[in-house]
Parts: C-alpha cells; structure tokens; sequence
C-alpha cells in the first residue's frame, strides 16, 4: 500500500528515466531486428546452401533474427508498462497534491499522515467567524479524494510489478500491451482460477483453499477482480457452497480439520463481495438484484437447509458494502422476517429456521455462534459503513414492499433494539443471544460516531442525522432492564457515550445556551439529552463495568481538557469556567460509582473486581506503550487487541499543542485508582465505601493536575479551595440516589 506520505513527497525523476532508457532500448533493439531480417536473414534464404549448411546455418539464422524480434516485444511491453505505471504514479501524485491545497480554502485540514479535519474547529470559532464550514458531505468528499489517488498510486504499483515479474518467466508475446491491459487480464486469470476452485465445495483440498484464501487476499481491494470473482461463481454458487461447506453430514472433513483456513475464507470472501458491491455494471446490478431475490428461497444441501438471507448474511460481516444495496439488502431481510412471522405471531427463531430438515448448518466460521440469524450479519455490515447504519437507524422499514397503499411500517430502531426477539445462537456455554446484540451495538457504534466500529484508526466524524441516533440510544437505554437484557452491547454504548461526552455534560447542565458546554454556533452534530435523560442513561451504564470503564475515562479526559480551555494564552484563567467543567465532571464520575456500588451490593462484591478489570483493561494500551492520538478534536485511544477493547474517541474542549495533549491524556489514563477487595467476609458496606474513596479520588485527580500545571498552592490559594469544595459538591450530587431518576440495579436475566 503506498502511503499518504510517499505518494505526496514521491520523486518520479528515477522511474522517468528508466522509461526514456527502456524506449532508447525499443530502437535499439528495433533496429537490430531491422538488420537481422533484412539483412543476414534475406541473404541467408538467397544464399544457396548446400550440404551440412542447408540443414544447420539457414535455421540457425532464422533462429536468430526471430529471437531479435522477441526482444523487441519484450522491451516494448516492459517501456509501456513502466510508461503506464508513471503516467499513473504522476495523475495520483497530482491528484492527491491539488486535494491538499485545495482542503484549507474549505475549512479542513490534511495532517501529515493523511488524516482529516477541521482547520477551525467549530466549537472553538469566535462569534464573528466568517469563515468556511464544512460539512459531512465535504470531509467525506475529501477523505475519498485521497484515498482514491492512494489506491491508484498502490493499483498502479502492484499491477507493474507484479506484470514485470509474470513477464520475466514466460514468453513476452502473452504480455505485450498497457498496464491496464495487464491488470486486466491477471484479475481475469485469477478470478477464473478462484472460481474453478469454489467449484469444487467442499471436496476441494486443504492446498487448494489455501489458494483460494491467497486469490482473496492478493486482490483485496481491486474491484474488477471481485465483480469478475462475484459473476463467474455466482449468486447460487456462493450461496450454495457456503451453506454445503456447514453441513457436516456429507463426510468432508474439511470444516472439521482446517476450520482456520474457512474462516480466513469467509472474510476473504465477505471483503471480495463488499469490493464488488461498489460496482454499477449492469452485470452487478443482477447480481445484487439477484442475492436480494434468492433470499427468501431455502437453499438446500444433503442434511441442511437455510434461507439465502442467513447464508449471504455471513458474507457481509467484513468489509464495507455499498450504502443503496444495504438499505435494499435490509429492508427485504426485515420484510422477509415478518413473513416468516406471520406478522410476529411467532418469534424470528422459529421463522428462519423453518426451512430445517435436521442439523442446521453451521454458516459463520469465527467463533461467535453458527449464523442462524440473518440479521446478525447484516448488522455487522452496517457496523462498517457509518453512512448506511445511521440512515438506517433513522427510517421506518416497508414490511409490504409489493404494496405501497398498506403503508405498513416499523420504525427501525425501535424494532431491532426493543421489540425484536433475537434468535439465540450456539456457544460454548448454551444458547445465547449476546452475538445478536453485540453485532447491534456494532451498528450502532458506527451510526453514531461516523466511522466502522473496528476502525484501528477511527476519526470522530458526528452529524445532525448521527445525533438524532444518539438521542434514541440515550433515551431507549435509560432503561435499565433493556440494557440488562442486551448486556452484551454495554462496550458499545460505552464508546458511544465517550464519543458525545461533550453533549452529556451539555446535558447536566440542562442544555442551557449559556452553558459553558453549549455547542458553538456554527456547531454541527449535537445532541439533546436532557437532564433527567442524561442521569437515567449513566446510572445505567454504570451497572456494567465495560461501559464504566469507557465513559470513566472519557469523562476524566474531558473534564481535564475542558478545564484546560479556560486559560487563554496570557495565562489567565476564567475560574467559574474552570469549577464549572470540575463540578460537572466529578457529578458524572459519582452517578457511575453510585450505580457501581449498587450492583456490587446486590450481586456481591466479587463483581467490584470486574470494574477494576475492566479499567485495566481500556487502559492496557497505556502498559503496551502506545500513544494517544490527536485528531478532529478528538482524543483517540488506541485499541488494546490483546484485552479484546476497540478504539475510542473522545472529544476535546481544547486545541492544545498535540505533543502537550497526548502527555495530559496519557496521564489522566495512566493513574488510575483501584478499588480495594475487602478481605471482611462478606462486609459490602466496606467495600461500598471503598468505591466512593477510591471514585472521589478518581474525580479528584483533574483537579489536582490542573493545579499542578499551573503552579498554583492547594494549601493557600482560595481558588484551590473553591475547586475542592466544587469537586465534593459535585461528586455527592452524583452519589445521591434521588439524581439518580429511579435507576435500580439490575441481576439474574
């Protein structure tokens, strides 16, 4: 892949002249095959040969004006693929460079790395900014613009050395032409090879697959290689070697022995038919048309069936499908579900797996249940394509799509988040629905935050139609005996609330214009959770440990930085700003201990032991020695892969120095406090006040950081004992139970 960096600092200057010498050579070699066939060849076939002559000079000759004539092939095909690879290497270099000084006259900003952002943030733009104000539609644009000259620069890059290398081991006829042409014919060549391998099912062997993952793999990414793979295996073809391959009763043993290498297949797979999605031939559109009308056909093997939605659903957990296919893909899915229902007479499980003859097939192979149910794949789908998870999650689905005078809809959020009955699929511990309900809080991750939830390298990229989503998570999550019940998404929601920390401060302060959180005016992206909305949502993240440890830490982070904010640059600080952003803050920190300490006192105090873990866990990253990312006003924790914790994203309510920021983030992060196990029998009183000590501590620690940067005496300054008082004030708000809006912990199922 060639990077952001290389291709805008790329020098052609060597690759141009190994063009001019590979065309001086062409001449050379040109007028060498000239002379050899006009010349020593038309004398030697006049000449009259007699004897061991006739039989050994004359074709010896004509051997060697033919082999003049090969080398000019050769070096013409090796001068045009060199000669397309710069004019190629040259439009991305372009490209790219008149996309970077273009960013700034619309208000964004392209760092060195190639990420994207404000060049004004708006919650930090004066009253009287006249500048530009760019919206989602604009950074998108932008992000696509330089990730299109990058996968040009690495398109052309890979084809010419890989054309190059093919040309050196066969004959140089097979390989005159462009670049383009050869691209052309190596993505047909292997899209053939692919195809002929699925045609085989499951019978095919170990080595085989193995090829067959490399074939993925080594085109991930080239769409014309993914539609070629789409169209030759085909819509029944894949749905039918996929449900074949999950069927254990036909003897193969491939699933059973080298279950590794299928699922390695089935994203390879997923990534290839994402990549093909995007095509627009007519040959795709019946392609997708077709995967949307198999759907509801059950596809049968020789102990199983299952209906094309619920195998095709497993080829969509990697990779980013196109937006328009995943609105229609959906919407059939969920028309489909209340057919099968009979309008929900009966439960989504009993529906979709009516079809069965026996043992169901096992459709997904990474290790999280079978994929029975379709609606788990197509979540996971939306999980990587922000733009059509948060539509999505702001329309109503056409359960009757063949008549548009019933008007029969759902609301989609509501269906799949409250009133869904989620299929319960196979684990190592029973069935279980928690699959189902992480796959959603996977979508809803990426409908909130505008970026896939697996993103290594996410950039926060909220609008008002990702907000509207938020405010419906908020509000339906307040609940929380729904949260119980979908306990598994807890994480999610917790990122998801990092990543609007700025909105849930707004919010305990009852999203007053005045406030000092108030969005600025020209802001995009907000939300309006109220009061009481904000109080509900907390205390109910706070019975789930991953979800505290998520928002702890991005509410610590904030109130950090937005304290930090009220220092301008002569070193003056706006004190009842900065009490302010300290009382609201240590109020967030007490609302989630008290829910804390609640649930350790009604399930006992072994469960304190999962919130300290689960800190440690979403500060693991920190132990490893990665560092924190600045990007879009955004803080970026890295992921921790080894404690099985995604990226998060935090806003900031400062543009401090990156180098300044990354250190006071980290440190914020990185002295964490833990709450003592008490070695007192049974005494959840002790360790119900352990938490509180210890969560004062934690609210406590902005405070004291601050202090500490700015030189100012904790002991003598009035100021100091302001915050302190602010800090106490704030932190018993948040412990009394009265704010806490009628939120009762939540055990058992």
């Amino acid at each position: 892949m060639v990077s952001f960096e290389h291709l805008l600092n790329a020098r052609l200057g060597s690759l141009q002249h190994a063009v001019d010498d590979w065309s001086e050579t062409v001449k050379k070699l040109t007028s060498l095959q000239e002379q050899a066939e006009n010349g020593m060849q038309r004398k030697a076939e006049k000449a009259d040969w007699k004897g061991e002559n006739a039989g050994i000079t004359l074709p010896f000759v004509k051997k060697s004006a033919k082999e003049f004539g090969d080398a000019v092939k050769e070096s013409e095909s090796i001068h045009n693929i060199l000669r397309d690879a710069l004019s190629e290497f040259k439009s991305a270099k372009k490209r790219l460079t008149d996309t970077v000084d273009a960013a700034p006259s619309k208000g964004i900003r392209i760092d060195s790395n190639g990420a994207v952002s404000y060049l004004v943030h708006p919650d930090r733009r004066g009253k009287n900014y006249d500048g530009p104000d760019p919206k989602e539609a604009d950074f998108n644009k932008v992000r696509a613009d330089v990730q299109s000259a990058l996968d040009q620069a690495t398109d052309a890059d890979e084809t010419a050395s890989r054309a190059l290398t093919t040309l050196a081991d066969r004959d140089a006829h097979n390989f005159s032409g462009s670049l383009k042409q050869a691209r052309r014919v190596q993505d047909e060549q292997d899209a053939q090879a692919a195809a002929k391998i699925v045609a085989k099912g499951d019978d095919a062997t170990p080595e085989e697959i193995g090829r067959l993952n490399k074939y993925l793999k080594d085109n991930k990414g080239d769409q014309y290689f993914a539609e070629r793979f789409a169209i030759d295996v085909g819509v029944k073809g894949t749905l039918k070697y996929w449900a074949d391959m999950g069927d254990p009763s036909d003897g193969s043993r491939l699933g059973i022995d080298h279950s590794k290498q299928i699922s390695e297949l089935q994203k390879n797979w997923s990534l290839t038919l994402a990549s093909a999605s995007h095509s627009d031939s007519p040959d795709m559109d019946k392609w997708k048309a077709s995967v949307i009308k198999s759907g509801d056909d059950p596809v049968r093997t020789i102990g199983t069936s299952a209906y094309g939605f619920q195998i095709m659903s497993n080829l969509m957990r990697d990779g980013s499908y196109d937006s328009k296919f995943l609105r229609d893909y959906g919407h059939a899915v969920f028309a489909t579900e209340r057919r099968l229902t009979h309008d929900g007479v009966i439960k989504p499980e009993q529906g979709w797996n009516s079809t069965s003859m026996g043992t169901a097939p096992k459709l997904n192979w990474n290790g999280k249940g079978v994929g029975s149910d379709p609606v788990t794949g197509f979540m996971e789908a939306l999980g990587h394509n922000s733009r059509a998870s948060t539509e999505f999650f702001n329309s109503k689905i056409d359960l009757t799509p063949d008549n548009t005078q019933d008007h029969k809809y759902v609301d989609a959020f509501k269906y799949v988040t409250q009133d869904r009955d989620w299929i319960k699929d196979v684990s190592s511990s029973g069935p279980t629905d928690k699959y189902g309900y992480e796959s959603l809080g996977h979508a809803l991750e990426s409908a909130t935050l505008g970026h896939s939830y697996d993103d290594p390298k996410p950039q926060l990229l909220r609008t008002d139609d990702s907000a509207k989503v938020m405010e419906k998570v908020v509000d339906a999550y307040g609940d929380p005996k729904l949260l119980k019940k979908e306990e598994a998404l807890s994480g999610s929601l917790g990122r998801m609330t990092a990543g609007y920390v700025d909105d849930v401060n707004w919010a305990l302060n009852e999203n007053r214009a005045d406030s000092m959180f108030a969005p600025g005016h020209h802001a995009h992206g907000h939300a309006e959770f109220g009061m009481a909305g904000a109080r509900k949502f907390l205390s109910s993240l706070g019975q789930h440990p991953d979800a505290y440890a998520e928002v702890a830490t991005a509410e610590r982070v904030y109130t950090g930085t937005a304290m930090e904010a009220q220092v301008d640059s002569s070193g003056h600080i706006h004190e009842p700003r900065v009490r302010e952003a300290l009382r609201t803050g240590s109020e967030v920190q007490g609302m989630l201990d008290q829910a804390r300490a609640d649930q350790v006192e009604a399930e006992g105090k072994e469960k304190d032991q999962e919130y300290n873990d689960a800190l440690a866990k979403r500060t693991a990253w920190w132990t490893f020695g990665a560092g924190v990312g600045i990007a879009t006003g955004a803080a970026f924790l890295p992921p921790a892969a080894a404690a099985g914790v995604a990226a998060t994203l935090i806003p900031l309510a400062v543009d401090q120095g990156k180098a300044l920021a990354q250190q006071t983030i980290g440190n914020f992060i990185g002295d964490w406090g833990e709450s003592d196990q008490q070695d007192s029998g049974d005494d959840i009183q002790k360790q119900r006040r352990a938490i509180f000590t210890v969560g004062e501590s934690n609210a406590q620690y902005p405070m004291d950081h601050f202090l500490k940067h700015h030189r100012i005496d904790p002991d003598t300054s009035n100021f100091a004992q302001n915050l302190e008082t602010d800090m106490v004030a704030g932190y018993g708000k948040g412990t009394d139970r009265e704010n806490q809006q009628g939120v009762l912990p939540q055990t058992g199922d």
